[in-house]
């Protein structure tokens, strides 16, 4: 028997669940999230372990969704110092690379910049051929300052052979396991926010190592020697290998997981899901079971980047949230948040702070703590903070429903009993079973995928030929990063016609998914 571990580290708490071969929950724990990481991580997988009698040999697979990078990425920790060069001189000189990050931003960030000749026009013709002689003194000038390379080409997503050609320059002059990062794996069209994608993957190449070793220590130490994935930010887990490669695809994997542990835990492929946490509410879309994608520019600590990443919408609101009673009697909630200090800091646990939480109790909507604790408040009060925050909720579901109708709205998260079964804009609300798992839920439960992104230009060729050749490239990538090919299906396919482009340009997007193959 073949057995699943799903971890999920949240800013206030690290969830982990314990799947069968039928993928059924037989154990579950919520720890607070640590300074130390892997401290929560390791807590929360012997609460696990501790609850059932289980061959720990038998635990092949440990699946882990995390918010370390983007951590790193906000808080400018454990960054890498990288070499970044840009394919594009003499068309790009005008606009240099990283122009358009906050100026605080790129100041701070440890990165050495080179543009270069090189380039593609829109069809495939080289703009400049690349000056591999100039690649290589730059490379023999920062050898022993940097420990990552990033490339990015103009239109590298149509021509990618001048990357790879740098790719090849850096391992042979840097070291083979130099990590070297292509803007034409990563992001799509769109020169600055592909650049600044692929330098944001290159700065957290040694994020992603420290991480990925931390958790394989931390499941050996508890007799755990399993096949180790990590959740991506479409849903689907990456292995080991793709994630150290492309770190940046973690960002914004927590409220995905979330996602699909709802889909699952309700079975519900189309519905609204409010993921409560302790200090932030993220709300999002079910389309088919998966996430919905964000068709805008994705902003990670003030950067705009066009790599994917899912429809989210995130408010300051959550079991941890300060509520202010202000002197004429105004209420705010949040954004304010004890965190990680809930059952230290709020009143229903005897502390000092008035939480959403405490008034959730009062309201007699939620069952923690001591219920006597906060039955000195003010009745009306506690009326006010409720629907002052309830609103907060209602208000981002009509923003995140697309549809003409009500939609079903499913609860999760360490905070989905904070809200009322009744909410303005849903069809029904449900609170799933495990609900408060539903992350970790989430990324066991994950399959695996592949996708293309590219432009083409048809030519001859019919839009319905190039489509079915990107759906086949995607069911390969699919394959390739461990799925059973029987079980792969085309989840997204679609293409865009380019008008600003000549030559009847289209951008054709696939994605495929999975069922991971089993192990031997």
């Amino acid at each position: 028997m073949s057995w699943s571990l799903g971890i999920d580290v949240g800013g206030t708490h690290t969830d982990a669940v314990l799947l069968d071969a039928q993928q059924r929950i037989i154990a579950h724990s919520k720890q607070p999230t640590s300074a130390d990481v892997m401290q929560g991580i390791d807590q929360a997988i012997a609460a696990v372990l501790a609850q059932v009698e289980v061959d720990r040999g038998a635990i092949r697979r440990a699946m882990l969704g995390t918010t370390q990078c983007t951590n790193a990425i906000v808080e400018h920790k454990g960054l890498q110092p990288v070499a970044h060069f840009r394919l594009g001189a003499p068309a790009s000189l005008a606009v240099p690379p990283l122009t358009d990050m906050p100026a605080d931003f790129r100041a701070r960030l440890p990165v050495r910049l080179f543009t270069l000749a090189g380039g593609y026009q829109y069809n495939g013709e080289k703009l400049s051929a690349l000056d591999e002689q100039a690649v290589r003194r730059q490379l023999l000038a920062v050898r022993g300052q940097v420990r990552a390379v990033s490339v990015c080409g103009i239109f590298s997503p149509v021509v990618a052979e001048q990357e790879q050609r740098v790719a090849a320059l850096a391992r042979e002059i840097l070291g083979v396991k130099t990590p070297v990062s292509l803007s034409s794996e990563i992001g799509s069209i769109g020169l600055l926010e592909r650049e600044n994608a692929t330098v944001l993957n290159a700065v957290l190449s040694g994020v992603v190592h420290t991480l990925t070793d931390g958790f394989r220590q931390t499941l050996a130490r508890q007799g755990i020697i399993a096949e180790l994935f990590f959740g991506q930010n479409d849903g689907t887990l990456m292995p080991l290998h793709q994630a150290q490669m492309f770190p940046i695809l973690t960002i914004a994997s927590g409220p995905t997981n979330s996602l699909r542990g709802a889909a699952r835990l309700s079975n519900l492929q189309e519905a609204l899901v409010v993921d409560v946490g302790g200090t932030t509410t993220d709300v999002g879309a079910l389309c088919g079971g998966f996430p919905r994608q964000s068709a805008m520019a994705a902003e990670i600590g003030g950067v705009r980047t066009n790599f994917r990443m899912p429809d989210i919408a995130s408010i300051g609101l959550g079991g941890g949230s300060v509520v202010t009673v202000n002197a004429d009697g105004a209420i705010s909630v949040g954004p304010e948040s004890v965190g990680y200090d809930l059952p230290q800091r709020a009143l229903v646990f005897g502390g000092d702070a008035l939480t959403v939480t405490d008034i959730a109790v009062a309201r007699g909507w939620a069952d923690i703590g001591d219920a006597a604790l906060v039955a000195h408040l003010c009745p009306a009060m506690v009326t006010r903070a409720a629907e002052h925050y309830v609103a907060m909720v209602e208000k981002c579901l009509a923003r995140m429903n697309t549809s003409q109708n009500d939609m079903p709205v499913i609860l999760v998260g360490g905070g989905a009993a904070l809200l009322p079964m009744h909410l303005k804009g849903a069809s029904e609300v449900i609170r799933p079973p495990y609900a408060g798992v539903a992350n970790a839920t989430g990324v066991a439960i994950a399959q695996v995928s592949g996708s293309v992104d590219t432009i083409i230009l048809p030519g001859d060729e019919s839009l319905e030929s190039c489509l079915q050749r990107a759906e086949h490239q995607a069911r390969e990538a699919a394959i390739a990063a461990g799925a059973l090919p029987d079980t792969v299906a085309v989840i997204e396919l679609d293409s865009l016609p380019l008008g600003y482009m000549p030559a009847n340009a289209v951008r054709i997007r696939a994605r495929a998914v999975g069922t991971l193959a089993p192990e031997g």
